[in-house]
């Protein structure tokens, strides 16, 4: 036989237990929100004198100074907009290419302006793109830097552009390897965080605005700065697809994708994140 009372005190129980659970959670949600400002605060402190700087002044050295068996520098280089022009070529990139036949962004043209004006082997181009202090990071740092307060126009028109848009756009949200996952399990909802750093939501232009302003960044983590395509291929890598190759039109597809929707926003580059 059931005592008196006993539904009601399991009730209470469950109740206080349930109220207790939302008084943690909104504590836990207050909490991260102040860690959140403390992480702004310090992204705003480090940008007065962002460590990136060093890395542009660098690029800038690198940019001018006669190397590889040429032994010409890279001042002639066409990113896009003439030979030598740098100032907005960055936001417009990645682009179709008529000396090259392709669709290239920062890096690809760069390692093509290194191996035809420089005459640099393709493994000396690139080598140690993915270490920190590479001479690919400096360069594209550099080039990037002067694109600060452009507008990003990606609005791949061409055929060619065109075709690695949809290529990009179908990738981004192809879902693959052991985890199912794809690019838009994190980035295709408005006020997601991963370890209290937040994930922009690249379906609105804003979101996409708001990451894609920043590249190539110095990176807190790491204490280095990180081109696009560092940073995308790593997040390749942590999703467990197969790692793609560096420089390769899928990963160059995925940033026609990327700097399309961020159409509009205003370089800022180089940026700081986690």
């Amino acid at each position: 036989m059931k005592r008196p009372g006993t539904r009601a005190a399991r009730r209470w129980t469950a109740a206080l237990a349930a109220g207790a659970s939302l008084i943690l959670a909104v504590a836990a949600m207050a909490q991260d929100d102040r860690t959140l400002r403390e992480i702004q605060k310090y992204r705003q402190m480090l940008q007065e004198g962002n460590p990136a700087e060093l890395s542009e002044a660098r690029g800038e050295e690198l940019w001018a100074t006669p190397r590889g068996p040429a032994k010409a520098t890279l001042e002639q280089c066409d990113l896009g907009l003439g030979p030598g022009k740098l100032e907005g070529a960055y936001a417009q990139l990645p682009r179709y290419f008529a000396d090259t036949g392709k669709v290239q962004d920062a890096e690809s043209r760069l390692v093509t302006c290194m191996t035809t004006l420089q005459g640099l082997s393709y493994a000396d181009a690139t080598r140690g793109w993915y270490k920190a202090n590479s001479d690919l990071e400096f360069l594209v740092t550099y080039v990037a830097g002067k694109s600060r307060g452009a507008k990003i126009e990606v609005p791949a028109t061409r055929p060619e552009e065109a075709d690695m848009l949809a290529v990009g756009e179908a990738l981004f949200f192809r879902r693959s390897g052991p985890l199912d996952f794809s690019c838009a399990t994190c980035h295709s909802q408005e006020g997601r965080r991963i370890r209290l750093q937040e994930v922009p939501d690249f379906l609105t232009s804003a979101g996409a605005r708001s990451s894609m302003t920043q590249w190539p960044a110095y990176r807190v983590s790491q204490g280095a700065v990180w081109t696009l395509e560092r940073r995308l291929i790593d997040c390749i890598r942590q999703m467990r697809w197969p790692e793609p190759q560096y420089l390769s039109d899928a990963v160059v597809a995925l940033e026609v994708y990327l700097q399309n929707r961020a159409s509009g926003g205003v370089m800022e580059a180089p940026g700081i994140k986690r």
